[in-house]
């Protein structure tokens, strides 16, 4: 079934004295492009969360939000530097000497020096998170793979009845193809018997002249292959494979298709349908523009 590369989902798991939220975004884009924000102590577990997505996601430019909003004792120490608080004192106790300052050097002041206190995460707890992560990225992965399947459907739907219209532009084309060789046969003998009146028409040199006509008017292989790729268009509606960029190769078929029945068909009845077939094919072109 297709999709569309537009989504959204949320998911979130609390296991483990942890609780993660995520949350997925996504856009059109020519390929899969991951941006994932996550924070600082998470930073070791962005592969896993890009694979993981690949393997379930084909195409789209998708932003990844994980928050923790919750954590385990084991999750985060907080260390402190006694030596590097020790240089931030003296070096305070000198400024406060050098200009004769009467402010106090304070607790509040040596803890919002740089590397006082630090964070630190417990590396030895990894896949114990990602298995509660994953829990969340997998529900936040199915409400948006089931957004972007819903979005689809509706995509589907609009490309077939469109295909539909193509196909009657198409048939009418084929139907009114004969007629066109008729009319520059009457057209041909009723030019010559103005101009040459009771003269007798040479039928071999007017024959001659509609069959260079026929064959160069002739659009049979063009009809032929414009409704072997409205076929194939339709078939690959129906793949549960990615199949955006070659629907985007078919609607360029298409319309090189239709562009050559325009420019041979030379028939003002022709000419308009072409230009209806075209104005689908361009609608049709947009909604394939955001199926992965």
């Amino acid at each position: 079934m297709i999709k569309s590369m537009t989504g959204y989902g949320r998911g979130e798991c609390e296991e483990n004295n942890r609780r993660f939220v995520i949350e997925l975004k996504s856009v059109n884009n020519r390929y899969l492009d991951i941006n994932i924000r996550l924070p600082k102590h998470l930073i070791s577990l962005e592969d896993n969360i890009r694979k993981y997505i690949s393997s379930r996601v084909s195409r789209g430019k998708i932003d990844v939000f994980v928050s923790q909003e919750k954590f385990s004792d084991d999750d985060i120490k907080v260390v402190l530097d006694e030596q590097v608080a020790s240089y931030y004192y003296n070096v305070y106790s000198e400024l406060k000497k050098k200009f004769n300052l009467q402010e106090e050097i304070t607790l509040s002041l040596l803890a919002k020096a740089p590397d006082v206190i630090i964070i630190e995460k417990n590396e030895d707890d990894v896949e114990t998170v990602w298995d509660t992560m994953k829990k969340a990225l997998d529900e936040a992965l199915s409400v948006f793979i089931d957004m972007r399947t819903k979005e689809g459907l509706k995509l589907k739907q609009d490309i077939l009845e469109r295909c539909m219209i193509i196909s009657e532009k198409v048939n009418l084309i084929e139907k009114r193809s004969p007629s066109i060789i008729d009319e520059y046969r009457e057209k041909i003998k009723l030019r010559v018997s103005e101009f040459l009146k009771d003269v007798e028409i040479d039928e071999s040199r007017l024959l001659n002249e509609v069959a260079f006509f026929a064959d160069k008017v002739n659009i049979d292989e063009e009809i032929t292959r414009l409704k072997s790729h409205i076929e194939q268009l339709r078939l690959s509606l129906e793949s549960d494979e990615a199949v955006g960029r070659k629907l985007d190769f078919l609607i360029q078929e298409m319309n090189r298709e239709t562009n050559t029945i325009g420019s041979k068909a030379n028939d003002l009845s022709i000419a308009n349908l072409v230009i209806d077939i075209k104005s689908e094919l361009e609608k049709i072109r947009e909604q394939v523009q955001n199926i992965e």
